[in-house]
């Protein structure tokens, strides 16, 4: 069982950057591929950025490549995300995502656990 809790959303004007941190409690030793989700009202959840135990292996969804950068700490089963350049589109509700897999997977289907979700606006 795994607990995922994000944090470090908020509001910021365009331009701007805000950077996500998301934490994975876990009592058992763990190898485990963590991603970026959001979600808009209406819409489907959608992948950001993924990243692998090892950090070798990243993952950028097209409006996130050139922009936001993935990264991780497994001293502290820490994941990263930071968003550079925010535009208006990338308002939504941020989640944090984990998965046995060794590889990132774009598929809500494939991972876990889920956090709740931080909120990130950005106003034009």
């Amino acid at each position: 069982q795994v607990q995922v809790v994000e944090s470090g959303g908020g509001l910021v004007q365009a331009g701007e950057s805000l950077r996500l941190s998301c934490a994975a409690y876990t009592r058992t030793t763990s190898t485990h591929t963590m991603s970026w989700f959001r979600q808009v009202p209406g819409k489907e959840r959608e992948f950001v950025s993924g990243i692998s135990w090892s950090g070798i292996n990243t993952s950028y969804s097209d409006s996130a490549k050139g922009r936001f950068t993935v990264s991780r700490d497994n001293d502290k089963n820490n994941v990263y995300l930071q968003m550079d350049h925010l535009k208006s589109e990338d308002t939504a509700v941020y989640y944090c995502a984990v998965t046995q897999f060794g590889t990132v997977s774009w598929q809500t289907t494939d991972y876990d656990w889920w956090g709740q979700g931080t909120q990130v606006t950005v106003s034009s």
